[in-house]
C-alpha cells in the first residue's frame, strides 16, 4: 500500500526540498502544490494520508487551509503537519490550535521530517 502526502509549499525550493524528503519513506507518495488554492482543487480527487502545508502563501494560506481541511469531514482526521518559517510561539500555538499535529520551523532537518512521517503514517 502507498501512502499519499499533500505537500502546499508556494516556495519551489522548499517544496522539492520536502518532496524528496517524503519520497525518501518507503511505501510513501509525495503530490505537491504551490497554493492553498490549487490544494483546495485537489483535495476531493485523491484519498491523502497526510498533509504538509506552509503558513505564509499567496491566494488562501496554511491557516485558511488548515480550517478548511479541519471542517471537511473526509480530512477532519488526516494529520496535517505546518512547516514555516514562522518561529514564534503565538503562531505554533494558533497552528496547533486550528488543529496541526506538528509544527516545523524552517530550516529543518529531513530525519526530523522522516521520523514524524513514520510514526504518523505508522510506518517501521
Amino acid at each position: 500500500m502507498r501512502f499519499k502526502v499533500l505537500i502546499v509549499e508556494d516556495s519551489k525550493a522548499s517544496r522539492e526540498f520536502i518532496a524528496a524528503t517524503v519520497e525518501a519513506v518507503d511505501e510513501v507518495e509525495a503530490i505537491s502544490t504551490s497554493s492553498g488554492f490549487e490544494a483546495l482543487k485537489l483535495l476531493p480527487r485523491h484519498r491523502f494520508d497526510l498533509i504538509i502545508t506552509d503558513i505564509n502563501m499567496p491566494d488562501i494560506n496554511g491557516l485558511e487551509l488548515i480550517n478548511f481541511v479541519k471542517k471537511n469531514p473526509n480530512y477532519r482526521d488526516v494529520p496535517l503537519f505546518i512547516i514555516t518559517t514562522e518561529g514564534r510561539e503565538q503562531d505554533r500555538e494558533r497552528g496547533m490550535a486550528l488543529g496541526a499535529a506538528e509544527y516545523l520551523v524552517k530550516p529543518f532537518v529531513a530525519g526530523s521530517l522522516e521520523g514524524l512521517l513514520r510514526r504518523y503514517l505508522k510506518l517501521p
